[in-house]
């Protein structure tokens, strides 16, 4: 029946998760290179490496429900001779009697093993459990924490190449400009400052390209060192996810999140820190046996017999100056320390995710307001070229309407890029594993 139960648990669990991740939209390539990075970095096989110390450390408690024998063997050289005087002689006369060989040998085979511990055994290895549970539990926590990271690498790429895109469209409008001054210049309808001024703004719209691509070679080589691959091929910012009020995300947090299942696993391994402290007082019953052969047994002190031994063993603590009672008291505290713990994550994760909403409102606001600003933007630009290639405008309204167009373009890259990190943000709190 148990089992039974079991398996629906976690049939449901997985329904939960997959549903979960159902709601989050993520291209192939992003969860490939997620993917990628749990085989490629090297603190993922380092916190897998403390799942396998678990085990073995579960497996070493198991074993304490098997027997322990030892061979154990000795020998002691005795002096001075223990001998008595006894009237063995003939007519009673005395003759010394050995009552111990001055030459002491032994061997034997002793065995012990625990018959009742009163739960002590069974308590221990459910600790064991819940520290190996917690061992997985921490390299997922692992995970979710790069795939963040690498999320956050992927789209400072796509904002990057996005931006030196705007960069290069802003440097092609200038060139043609300067070729529209050159010709008037021959003309005699433009001044030589009129091409200087151009060169030097087309000059410092390169040198903000090369920031964006020094910037741009940074976070290649970072995901390079999360990933193990040298390029993206990514062009949108298209993560997505279905959004939740407050309540409803922190709800999912609290379910799927792995920093709660962590607080709920520290909070379940100091519960059998209690359980393991209340057994402290409770009696132990063992069987102990052993079978070998000695010297020393009158009256032939010096000759060698078999011999074996049997019995029971009873143990109980009768006075440990309240130490039991105190061991009880602080593991019950870290429970309640474990428990209050959970309840300080839940406010912060709240605060979290409403300033995470908060983001994702203001920045879908700003883009639908920054439509009309490029719109007006890209107007006046063509205007002012028209109107300084027909000598009613001048170089200046040009080059002025080129930054306007710049930085209409650069603002809302710059709020789609900041509302897409926004949504990785709040998947990375709600605890979905989009990667899978």
């Amino acid at each position: 029946m148990k089992k039974n139960i079991l398996f629906v648990t976690t049939v449901f669990n997985l329904f939960l998760v997959q549903l979960a991740n159902a709601q989050v939209k993520a291209n192939s390539e992003l969860k490939g290179l997620i993917s990628q990075s749990f085989s490629y970095f090297p603190k993922v096989k380092e916190v897998e490496n403390t799942v396998v110390t678990a085990e073995q450390k579960l497996t070493l408690t198991q074993l304490n429900k098997m027997p322990d024998v030892t061979a154990d063997a000795s020998y002691a050289y005795v002096k001075p001779l223990i001998e008595i005087p006894f009237p063995l002689g003939p007519n009673g006369a005395l003759e010394n009697f050995q009552f111990a060989p001055v030459h002491n040998v032994s061997g034997a085979l002793n065995g012990k093993y625990a018959l009742f511990d009163f739960g002590r055994l069974k308590t221990n290895v459910e600790r064991s459990k819940d520290d190996l549970q917690f061992a997985k539990h921490n390299v997922d926590y692992v995970k979710s924490q790069l795939a963040y990271q690498v999320a956050n690498i992927y789209y400072n790429i796509v904002y990057l190449q996005k931006a030196i895109s705007i960069q290069d469209s802003v440097i092609s409008f200038l060139n043609d400009t300067q070729k529209d001054i050159e010709n008037k210049l021959k003309n005699g309808d433009a001044l030589k400052i009129d091409l200087l001024n151009i060169k030097s703004n087309i000059d410092a719209e390169q040198n903000r390209k090369v920031d964006l691509e020094n910037a741009l070679q940074k976070q290649l080589n970072l995901l390079e060192y999360t990933t193990g691959v040298k390029k993206s091929i990514g062009a949108f910012f298209d993560f997505d996810v279905n959004l939740l009020d407050a309540d409803g995300a922190l709800g999912a947090a609290q379910t799927n999140n792995i920093d709660f299942v962590l607080a709920k696993d520290k909070v379940k391994q100091s519960q059998s820190d209690v359980a393991i402290a209340k057994l402290g007082d409770k009696p132990i019953v063992g069987l102990m046996a052993g079978a070998g052969i000695k010297n020393g047994y009158v009256p032939a002190v010096n000759d060698l017999k078999f011999n074996y031994l049997a019995g029971i063993n009873f143990s109980v603590p009768i006075y440990t100056g309240g130490k039991t009672k105190q061991q009880v008291k602080l593991a019950e505290n870290a429970v309640k320390q474990n428990e209050l713990a959970i309840e300080t994550l839940s406010s912060n994760y709240r605060k979290d995710i409403q300033q995470a909403l908060a983001d994702i409102r203001s920045n879908l606001e700003r883009i639908k307001n920054t439509e009309g600003q490029i719109e007006q933007a890209l107007a006046a630009q063509n205007l002012a070229r028209i109107r300084y290639k027909n000598d009613v405008g001048t170089n200046l309204e040009v080059t002025n309407a080129s930054t306007n167009v710049q930085r209409a373009l650069l603002t809302r890259l710059q709020y789609e890029y900041q509302l897409c990190l926004a949504k990785v943000e709040l998947v990375r709190l709600m605890g979905y594993q989009y990667w899978q």
